[in-house]
């Protein structure tokens, strides 16, 4: 790693902006960034590079080479105007490694209001924590890229290493964002995700496939339900149905390394349940949205083949009759990942780690998804998910803790000075 007197000053300089970081992270959080409605976060984020004087490269995401990718999950909203904005550095003498830092501007939905304590885009910073949807997934790490990136010019040094800071979106429902930014030609040595994730590093993260199943039949009038078919009675046969094959997949968790001892690696959820058309008629249809995880190493497309053929067997067998059932894939497709242990890139983050928290680097298996995957699975670089310490992400009050986010930042610019190499900066006359 770089000299003790190079680290003190990189510490300080991160230090020394962070209040100013929290302003910035909060002035992003106050900005909703619901599923395509991300563009004036983005606009945030673009100034916040600029103002770094990066190279900045802003585009819409959607691409003939996107949709005929194995990793692209079915897009359900207009790609045409959502965007993805990348600053790169460029050294005057590119010597060193290089890195792409990236995080995700999208957030999920906040739920009804009245049950957060607060306004989710209030920001609100108290008792050690700041509050807010995607406060902690993942807009405190998204500005740690920044500012750990700021803190090398600020601590009077130059970075000999390209960079790339990314601010991709649609992580939260297809993984598309850092695919289009990969395909876009964006690859490096090593990669750094900020998602938040407890100061740790992750080992290994599932797949997830979403989708939908349609339950279908004949209707009737209630006085004749003994004879009719409610679409929504069969579709909990085939929720049980899918119970089943989840808890299968879980039993068979011993095969696969960095899952034999999680209790419950795999999880199935009914996410969302719709049907039937009026009180008085015997419902004839019946949606069901679906979230799976998979195990890494299992395609995507064997894992939808298991899931197809569980649920058209429960819809053949069913008692006392058989009823009409089709799935169509509608964001997720996307296949899990293992990040080797071993790599300079691990080796690096552990003694940055050290350095800022004063502690060992410690990994973990998470059963949530990742953009890992698509620079792992598909651009074969080292990729570090590594983010500060959150609590209630997805859910009421969410929220990330100060503390961990300076540590990490301070973390983060270590390794970017020590990966991609340092030198005195030029002073102007």
């Amino acid at each position: 790693m770089i000299p003790t007197e190079i680290v003190e000053r990189i510490l300080a300089a991160v230090d020394a902006r962070f209040d100013a970081q929290l302003e910035r992270t909060a002035e992003l959080v106050a900005s909703p960034s619901l599923r395509a409605g991300e563009e004036p976060a983005q606009d945030l984020v673009e100034r916040g590079l600029r103002e770094l004087g990066l190279e900045i490269d802003r585009w819409t995401i959607d691409s003939p080479e996107l949709r005929a990718h194995p990793g692209f999950g079915r897009a359900t909203v207009d790609y045409g105007a959502m965007t993805n904005v990348v600053g790169t550095y460029r050294p005057a003498r590119e010597v060193g490694r290089s890195l792409i830092l990236n995080g995700h501007i999208d957030v999920v939905p906040e739920g009804p209001q009245e049950q957060w304590s607060r306004s989710p885009w209030d920001a609100e910073i108290r008792d050690g924590w700041m509050y807010g949807r995607g406060a902690g997934d993942m807009k405190a790490g998204l500005i740690a890229n920044l500012f750990a990136f700021e803190a090398i010019g600020a601590a009077g040094l130059s970075l000999t290493g390209r960079v790339h800071l990314q601010s991709v979106v649609e992580e939260e429902c297809t993984g598309n964002g850092s695919l289009a930014a990969l395909l876009r030609g964006y690859t490096a040595d090593a990669v750094i995700i900020s998602e938040p994730e407890e100061d740790a590093l992750v080992r290994a993260n599932v797949g997830v496939l979403w989708f939908t199943v349609r339950v279908t039949g004949s209707p009737t009038h209630p006085r004749e339900m003994a004879n009719g078919f409610n679409a929504i009675d069969a579709a909990y046969e085939v929720i049980a149905a899918l119970r089943g094959l989840e808890a299968d997949w879980n039993a068979r968790r011993s095969e696969h390394r960095y899952f034999e001892d999680l209790d419950h690696p795999i999880n199935f959820n009914i996410g969302g349940i719709r049907g039937g058309d009026w009180p008085s008629s015997v419902p004839a249809w019946c949606e069901l949205q679906v979230r799976v995880a998979t195990y890494p190493g299992t395609t995507a497309d064997d894992a939808w083949g298991e899931i197809v053929a569980c649920v058209e067997r429960a819809a053949r067998t069913a008692s006392p009759r058989p009823f009409e059932v089709g799935l169509t894939p509608d964001g997720f497709y996307a296949e899990g990942y293992v990040l080797e242990p071993g790599s300079d890139a691990e080796g690096l983050l552990e003694e940055t780690h050290r350095a800022a928290f004063d502690r060992e680097l410690t990994s973990f298996t998470t059963p949530g998804y990742l953009d890992g995957r698509v620079f792992v699975n598909y651009g074969d670089m080292p990729t570090l998910v590594y983010g500060p310490v959150s609590e209630n992400i997805h859910g009421f009050d969410e929220r990330v803790s100060i503390e961990s986010i300076r540590r990490c930042t301070q973390s983060m610019a270590l390794f970017l000075a020590s990966w991609c190499g340092v030198e005195e900066a030029e002073r102007s006359s």
